[in-house]
């Protein structure tokens, strides 16, 4: 199995690209992750995490109203791709196991992350409406983002039936959970920033805690804007065995985020923090069968 991330072309020049090593490996599974995938007018055009979040429209959705455009907080395009190829390698894995024939997987970035857009696309093909930012806002229901309280922000999704009702008697807003004007998601929709003034009236009058301890009770889904240092500390995802102490060669052990993949079988397990500059490198080099003469006169 090779993974490359390198502008489309560059193996090629080295003489390492999939159609110089496929034919002599059948088995070879070639995942190559580009900017803009290795065909199309883009294929030679580089590709970082901001330049696709830009190209594929994420940006375009992102932050609030009349605001300047921004690109979501994590690299989501890189991760999406990461993800994306994962899946394929498994799935060229399964497909080798058949046919005992590998094959070359061609995954762009801008691809990955067009495929994230998958309330924006449905609006846009439907209505042919173009979607803007929405802020923290739902594309399609609402109450559904942050809202102020007195002493920060509390997200609230009170969407479905019975947790708009919940939400309602909760927040002491029960002439809206009567008024056939907000009756359902949708509708509630085509107000959303009504209503969201609305709502804030009254959620500017208590703290986050209080609120997160109150809808809670009333089984309506709430959370705190978490900054990392709180979600380092949060004593679920302890519980939950997120985070992992590995031992590290020169700094003893360092805390890390461990593997959100949960399986009865065969969970993961991470052994190591990330090497030092070639720690491996020997170590590679004898697997792939290079004599240690040669490894040692590089």
């Amino acid at each position: 199995m090779l993974i490359e991330n390198l502008r489309t072309g560059t193996l090629d020049a080295l003489g390492l690209g999939y159609e110089a090593l496929g034919p002599g490996n059948r088995r070879l599974i070639y995942c190559s992750v580009t900017g803009f995938g290795r065909t199309g007018p883009h294929r030679d055009r580089a590709g970082l995490d901001l330049i696709l979040q830009a190209e594929s429209g994420l940006m375009s959705v992102t932050g609030e109203p009349g605001r300047p455009p921004v690109k979501v907080g994590e690299p989501v395009t890189d991760l999406a791709s990461a993800l994306y190829a994962a899946f394929a390698i498994v799935t060229a894995l399964v497909a080798r196991g058949r046919s005992g024939r590998g094959q070359l997987i061609d995954l762009s970035l801008i691809e990955s992350g067009v495929s994230l857009a998958i309330w924006e696309s449905a609006v846009y093909l439907e209505t042919g409406e173009v979607p803007g930012p929405l802020g923290s806002a739902h594309r399609l229901t609402a109450p559904y983002q942050a809202f102020k309280t007195s002493d920060g922000y509390v997200a609230i999704g009170a969407t479905t039936p019975p947790t708009w009702k919940a939400f309602c008697r909760v927040a002491g807003l029960e002439r809206l959970e009567l008024d056939p004007a907000w009756r359902d998601g949708s509708t509630r929709n085509e107000r959303a920033g009504e209503l969201a003034s609305i709502i804030e009236t009254v959620t500017t009058t208590r703290t986050t805690g209080d609120w997160i301890a109150a809808l809670s009770d009333a089984g309506v889904p709430c959370g705190r804007i978490n900054d990392l240092a709180h979600v380092f500390a949060d004593p679920h995802l302890a519980a939950r065995g997120l985070f992992v102490d590995l031992p590290h060669p020169t700094l003893g052990s360092v805390r890390a985020i461990g593997s959100p993949l949960h399986l009865s079988d065969t969970p993961p397990v991470m052994r190591r923090a990330a090497p030092l500059l070639g720690e491996h490198t020997r170590e590679v080099l004898a697997e792939a069968g290079i004599p240690a003469a040669e490894i040692d006169a590089l």
